[in-house]
């Protein structure tokens, strides 16, 4: 069968459920063959995205298109999406292989090219040997593999995945992600992925959208979203950082300080254009961006070592600060020794990558 797949585009679309507003006005693209996470905590308009794009929604305003084709008014069975579940939603008295074909038989299509097509996609999701077995005789993740193959069987323009991988267990979720990343590689086909969380989003995506409340906070590459934050929204919810109050100083040339309640930072003057001095801001540091320095004394930033946590391959230290928010900063160390050379309750002195501090003023806080 010949693969065809579809660029979509998102063309200020509202979605409204009375007077709630779940989508505020946006507009995206999905580029034919790439790979888009909509991210965001529960609530945040993702899924309501995905089922407009599925056709299961209309949107109150707004229009969708695939390959320059309106589809807004299109039903599903007629936009050539194949959709995975939470749930995966496996017929319980169908074998794999009649799982798989079951969509193609819905198409009329001819027996010999479904039992082709099912022998390849067996192959696709790695299951050959299980194709007369029944879901309750496969583990969670072969189901999730029946699941993706049963939707990518039947050549769908967009591939669309709605958390699909929130009731598997953490090792099981990390290895279904390489199998999602690997088989929407093989198959070139566009997908939309949405989940809440961001190490999947991270590892499996293309392009990232960030979402709250309704809105796209920021649409980019993982490692932009990551290294560039665009507000303290972003900043906050993709990853591990900590948080600090602070107030700006003074400008020195290329340099803005920013006074906290116990200590100061010093950024580049880019990294808060235009601010003056008394004007409050919210500064985020990525926990292997922050270390101990030598010294206390010659520390722009102290604290009392709180706790370690052993994470194997390296120790998380929490260290008690009045200007972090909830009073704790947060350092990944490599060094697993950490705790025998500043043992809980000693008092430290940190430092940090000043071109990794990531500030935004009040007004960009959401």
């Amino acid at each position: 069968m010949t693969k065809v797949s579809s660029t979509v585009r998102v063309d200020k679309v509202v979605k409204r459920f009375g007077a709630h507003t779940a989508l505020h006005e946006t507009t995206l693209t999905i580029e034919s063959g790439s790979f888009m996470a909509l991210l965001g905590p529960s609530g945040c308009g993702k899924s309501t995205l995905l089922n407009m794009i599925a056709g299961f929604l209309s949107p109150t305003s707004g229009s969708i298109y695939f390959d320059g084709t309106d589809v807004t008014q299109v039903p599903p069975y007629r936009r050539r999406v194949g959709m995975v579940f939470q749930n995966y939603a496996l017929f319980p008295h169908m074998t794999v292989a009649q799982n798989l074909a079951y969509g193609l038989k819905m198409q009329r299509v001819a027996r010999a090219t479904i039992e082709s097509e099912v022998r390849r996609i067996l192959d696709v999701i790695k299951l050959a040997r299980f194709a007369d077995r029944y879901p309750r005789q496969l583990s969670g993740g072969q189901q999730q593999r029946v699941a993706i193959g049963r939707a990518v069987i039947i050549n769908p323009h967009v591939l669309l995945l709605d958390e699909p991988l929130s009731a598997l267990d953490k090792n099981l979720r990390a290895n279904m992600q390489v199998e999602i990343k690997d088989i929407q590689a093989r198959l070139g086909i566009t997908t939309v992925f949405v989940t809440h969380d961001q190490s999947e989003a991270l590892s499996l995506a293309d392009r990232l959208a960030v979402m709250s409340e309704g809105r796209v906070r920021q649409l980019a590459s993982p490692a932009e979203i990551y290294e560039k934050p665009a507000n303290a929204f972003v900043a906050s919810f993709l990853g591990d950082i900590t948080r600090l109050y602070a107030v700006v100083d003074t400008h020195r040339g290329d340099e803005i300080r920013l006074k906290t309640e116990d200590g100061f930072v010093v950024v580049p003057k880019e990294k808060l254009a235009g601010s003056r001095p008394g004007d409050r801001c919210n500064v985020f540091i990525r926990p292997e961006d922050i270390f101990i320095t030598p010294t206390v004394e010659e520390a722009s930033i102290t604290g009392q070592v709180q706790m370690y946590v052993y994470q194997g391959s390296h120790v998380d230290l929490y260290v008690a600060n009045p200007s972090a928010q909830e009073g704790t900063l947060l350092l990944r160390l490599s060094d697993t020794g950490a705790a025998q050379k500043w043992p809980v309750g000693s008092r430290i002195g940190l430092g940090y990558r000043a071109g990794k501090v990531h500030v935004f003023g009040e007004e960009h806080a959401q």
